[in-house]
């Protein structure tokens, strides 16, 4: 990994380069470190180390903006990337709205959860990748643990910009997951368990290994309900996933480009008075903490749905600036990329039902969802994916279901809620945090 001084000296030279040029921009750079592993047979099937480094401009003059990137750190690399930038701005639209506009932000993340040094050594690292697929094998009916692995990833950025802003951040993070290939009777189920975490002992290679297994088994049987409507309780993962594929109506920079269904919907009801929705800046274990964004701004907690009402769109300063409205401070941008805007962590809040309340009656709780994007349509809402849960009565399972397609509406979804739980819990990925909610009526196409 570059050191921080060979990055800051790279990040000094290309803005030197830019306003000699006499022109405005933002640098980001980042390097990292990433290490992951796989088990096959019984052996290591992977043993992989990267690491990399790039350095990316955004330059504005005269109105006029273009992006360009290095992956060398090279004087004449710089010199190079910076004098394309320019070059390709000559050709680009005129855009009063997007400019440097973070003036002297000298920002560091400093929470220490995020950057954790740990005393695991490669060999425990290994040891843990062959328990994932041992683990799985060794069980009962479990032909094969096709998809398993662990992986690490240390990273830095720096973010400087003409404008005297210089925010610096630094992470660890850890990952393990296992699927279980479940065979009996010539029917097969597969599903997996994921963990996350700052540091190896915060993994759970234990829950990975029997929680795919487990859901596997219980699915083999699976077959499709009736066709009709059914309330539905998604499972987490599959609840963020169906939020993902609908997140367009929650960005600014869609509206500004006209296609976002909400963009005219602002301070009217747009779901369920139970749902209330934040972008939220920082939350205890969640994997997107970071004091600043892809501009320098300080990252800061936005309601976007209160009560079911649309608060707020996410906003960076060219669309904030577009609309003359506050910017969120959601700008996000890759080294590679030009501006665009995204979440950090999506907090849905609490509501005040208990467990008991939320899983009263026949309901279907979907645990796996097939093709979410590609059968989603952002625009309109409308959706229709292949599905698999079980159909259960006051909290119990009562059989197995596989081969139904659930359709709907997202947006007619959003305001169709029986009930929302009064526990928090959080994806695999940690930075989805959502209570249990109870969808009612959604089209299940079954037998």
């Amino acid at each position: 990994m570059a050191d921080q001084n060979t990055l800051q000296q790279a990040i000094e030279q290309v803005l030197e380069r830019v306003k000699a040029a006499g022109a405005e921009a933002d640098v980001i750079a980042n390097c990292s470190n990433n290490f992951s592993l796989k088990a096959n047979a019984g052996e290591l099937d992977e043993y992989k180390v990267t690491s990399g480094q790039v350095i990316g401009v955004r330059v504005v003059k005269d109105q006029r903006i273009a992006t360009s990137y290095s992956e060398s750190l090279e004087s004449a690399s710089l010199d190079t990337m910076v004098e394309q930038a320019l070059q390709n701005a000559l050709y680009t639209k005129q855009d009063e709205h997007q400019t440097i506009s973070c003036v002297n932000s000298h920002l560091k993340t400093d929470e220490a959860e995020i950057y954790q040094q740990d005393e695991a050594t490669v060999d425990d690292k290994i040891e843990l990748a062959l328990a994932l697929e041992s683990g799985v094998v060794a069980k009962p009916h479990a032909k094969s643990a096709p998809y398993n692995g662990f992986g690490e990833s240390d990273s830095q950025v720096i973010l400087a910009n003409t404008q005297g802003t210089l925010c610096q951040h630094q992470e660890r993070s850890l990952y393990c997951y296992a699927y279980t290939l479940y065979e009996q009777d010539d029917k097969q189920a597969m599903h997996g368990g994921m963990s996350s975490g700052r540091r190896f002992d915060e993994l759970d290679p234990t829950y990975c290994i029997n929680h795919g297994y487990d859901i596997a088994k219980a699915l083999l049987d699976g077959s499709p309900v009736a066709t009709g409507s059914y309330s539905v309780i998604f499972d987490l993962s599959c609840l963020s996933s169906l939020f993902g594929a609908f997140g367009m109506c929650l960005s600014g920079q869609s509206a500004m480009k006209g296609i976002n269904p909400w963009r005219d919907s602002l301070h009217t009801q747009v779901a369920s008075p139970l749902l209330t929705v934040s972008d939220t800046a920082f939350i205890e274990g969640g994997s997107a903490i970071k004091a600043f964004d892809s501009e320098g701004y300080a990252t800061r907690d936005t309601i976007l749905i209160g009560e079911g009402q649309l608060q707020s769109l996410l906003h960076n300063s060219h669309t904030a600036s577009f609309f003359g409205i506050d910017n969120t401070a959601n700008a996000s941008r890759s080294a590679k990329g030009g501006l665009g805007v995204s979440s950090r962590h999506t907090v849905i809040a609490t509501g005040t039902s208990s467990e008991a309340e939320i899983t009263a009656g026949e309901y279907l709780e979907l645990v796996e969802l097939q093709g979410v994007h590609s059968g989603a349509d952002a625009v309109s809402g409308d959706f229709s994916f292949g599905a698999s849960g079980f159909l259960c009565r006051d909290g119990k399972r009562i059989q197995p279901v596989r081969g139904i397609t659930v359709a709907g509406n997202f947006y007619q979804l959003l305001k169709e809620i029986d009930a929302v739980g009064n526990t928090l819990s959080h994806d695999y990925e940690r930075d989805f945090f959502a209570p249990q909610i109870r969808f009612n009526k959604l089209s299940i196409a079954g037998k």
